[in-house]
């Protein structure tokens, strides 16, 4: 069986954007060449990229050109190339069409889908935007978080999770520290159904 994995830039006070449809492009995000080559690392290991469409289409917009942008450091280019071959899966009810390696998954059932798909998938699943994740650990079905913790207190802003106001209880299965303060936090999700049931 394969993991959800919800990969994340956030702050400290679990913001995931200061304004909206900045797109992990604010100006708080510390995103050095070694954070970018341990991202890169992380997403060759994956089975499978799970994107909502907001984030796939932020993702869309720009990592296909990226590879034949010479202006690019060579860190930048290749998590273009990797971001294209790699096997994804798009959560939308309005999208028809995507390239890419990208095969669309939506309706009433998109949850059921995720679970038939997880349950057949062997390795790590990173799950991409905040709606899904949310929809994801309240069904049960997230497993883990990466969060990438940038030294910045928003105040505001979208947070990790939306619209979601019971506990969760994590445990830690790894931290590492990069440049400029920023650090990684890898967690398991407890047992999310005994305490929100769906």
């Amino acid at each position: 069986m394969g993991r959800f994995v919800y990969f994340m830039n956030v702050s400290l006070d679990l913001r995931i954007e200061q304004v909206p449809g900045d797109n992990g492009a604010g100006e708080w995000l510390r995103l050095t060449e070694e954070l970018h080559r341990e991202f890169n690392a992380r997403t060759r290991e994956l089975a499978l990229m799970v994107h909502g469409r907001v984030i796939y289409e932020t993702m869309e917009e720009y990592w296909p050109r990226a590879p034949e942008d010479a202006s690019l450091p060579d860190f930048m280019r290749e998590y273009g190339e990797l971001w294209i071959a790699k096997p994804k899966i798009l959560v939308s009810r309005t999208r028809l069409s995507a390239d890419h390696n990208t095969r669309i998954i939506g309706g009433d059932d998109a949850i059921e889908q995720l679970a038939a798909l997880r349950a057949g998938t062997d390795g790590t699943i990173s799950v991409g935007g905040a709606t899904l994740a949310t929809q994801l650990l309240r069904a049960g079905l997230l497993d883990e978080l990466l969060l990438c913790t940038h030294p910045a207190i928003l105040g505001f802003g979208r947070p990790l999770f939306d619209d979601y106001d019971m506990p969760i209880e994590l445990d830690l299965l790894d931290q590492r520290s990069f440049e400029q303060g920023v650090t990684l936090h890898h967690y398991s999700v407890r047992d999310v159904k005994e305490a929100n049931p769906c």
